[in-house]
């Protein structure tokens, strides 16, 4: 019988890694790898839960994929990841098709379950439990040829914010071994990938044996043929002076930090959770400056949380005004069955007013990071290339150290390269370059 797997991926870079991985451990049992659904005997749906919209998604893309199970006996249809762990029951009630229900803790598990699976016709299998000790240590990954690839260095989150679902779907805080992690880059540069990313839900709380993310970094340095690193996505309270002092020491790892800040209000911030004022961010921030002057910054920003009023708000915009990030990813409150915020507090803001409070964020922002780009234009750069630009198969793209998607004028290129540019033009989202 034919063992032919497809793994289609939503979600967060973290699934993405998490879909590499299952694609290994599969290749490793006489699975082979196919390039769409309409391939493949077994399909498996890696899915994420942070937000509503992609959950319903998740179920529509279910029902297309009914059809095609009616019409293909044998085919094997899951549904792994966060979603699966947070909505079980609801999956089996509305997918009562679905084969497989597999949490981001069991995918060692998945080969074996797959084979049960053919040879169970009613009830699906359902494998969620959460394993505290599970990192993936010793699997290896199936990656697609590139310049940029993931590491997950570590797995779950201690901080249990109140509007978050992550804790309860990805279990607690677990690191890889900083050995691990350099042999998985070793092999990445092997393979001649020129870029990691060093992935965690709260990547700067790294803590395996004595050794902290700083010291993650610094080994990761030493690894030859990477040429740039990055990570996401570190928590404010974890990001220390010592972590400033590598940053600031280690020419490879790219100069651009994510810092989530999520609300300007330190009222909402305390309500959330997060364990920092408005204030203390605000200072965060000028230690990040004042020891990295030219790294980039960008954030995370919920409006219309549960009790979020027209001052906490404004509060907000003054934080972004203040701070003027390079560009932010910005939301409306979605409540997550679940998470604290929805079993104790009402989603009490309305949405024409969430929407209105988004659009002004958004606004904001947009003006703020048209100056951040047009204030590059002039400025040299190194831009790591990722192929050609699909707009114009003459130009390339790359990206600047600094994180900011770059336009490289035609020349004798190749993915991979690292090219010496001067910045000529700008949008409040792309560089434009030519090489010197």
């Amino acid at each position: 019988m034919a063992r032919t797997v497809f793994v289609e991926t939503y979600g967060c870079q973290m699934n993405e890694a998490d879909s590499e991985m299952m694609a290994g451990l599969l290749r490793h049992r006489g699975f082979s790898v196919a390039q769409s659904a309409d391939e493949a005997d077994v399909v498996l749906l890696n899915t994420c839960a942070v937000r509503e919209r992609a959950e319903e998604r998740i179920f529509g893309r279910l029902g297309w994929l009914k059809s095609m199970k009616a019409a293909r006996p044998g085919m094997i249809l899951g549904v792994t990841g966060c979603m699966a762990e947070r909505m079980r029951d609801e999956l089996v009630a509305r997918a009562p098709y679905v084969d497989l229900v597999v949490g981001p803790d069991a995918y060692r598990r998945l080969p074996d379950l797959i084979d049960k699976a053919r040879d169970v016709d009613d009830d699906p299998l359902i494998d969620v439990r959460l394993d505290r000790n599970e990192t993936y240590q010793g699997v290896q990954v199936e990656r697609a040829p590139g310049v940029s690839g993931w590491v997950t260095v570590m797995r779950g989150c201690d901080k249990f914010c109140t509007f978050c679902i992550v804790p309860f779907v990805r279990g607690r805080e677990r690191s890889l071994p900083p050995e691990e992690v350099v042999a998985e880059v070793t092999a990445m540069a092997a393979a001649g990938f020129k870029e990691v990313t060093l992935l965690g839900q709260t990547v700067s709380s790294y803590y395996e044996r004595g050794r902290d993310f700083a010291d993650l970094l610094r080994a990761v340095s030493t690894v030859d043929g990477i040429a740039r690193i990055r990570y996401t996505s570190p928590y404010p309270n974890d990001f220390s002076d010592r972590l400033l002092d590598a940053l600031a020491s280690l020419p490879k790892v790219g100069a651009y930090v994510h810092l989530p800040v999520q609300s300007g209000s330190t009222r909402i911030l305390k309500d959330m959770r997060r364990g920092y004022t408005a204030e203390g961010y605000r200072a965060l921030v000028a230690r990040l400056r004042d020891r990295l002057p030219g790294h980039a910054l960008s954030t995370d920003i919920i409006v219309g949380y549960p009790g979020e009023t027209d001052a906490d708000f404004h509060e907000t915009l003054a934080l972004v005004s203040d701070l003027r990030f390079d560009s932010a990813f910005m939301f409306a409150y979605s409540e997550r069955d679940g998470t604290q915020a929805a079993r104790t507090r009402p989603d009490d803001v309305p949405d024409a007013v969430k929407g209105e409070r988004l659009q002004k964020v958004i606004a904001l922002q947009e003006s703020i990071s048209k100056e951040k780009y047009a204030a590059m234009i002039g400025r040299e750069v190194e831009l790591l290339l990722s192929g050609r630009s699909k707009k114009n198969e003459a130009c390339f793209i790359g990206r600047t150290s600094c994180f900011k998607t770059t336009v490289l004028a035609p020349g004798p290129y190749a993915a991979g390269d690292l090219v010496r540019a001067r910045v000529t033009d700008a949008t409040s989202h792309t560089l434009f370059a030519e090489a010197i």
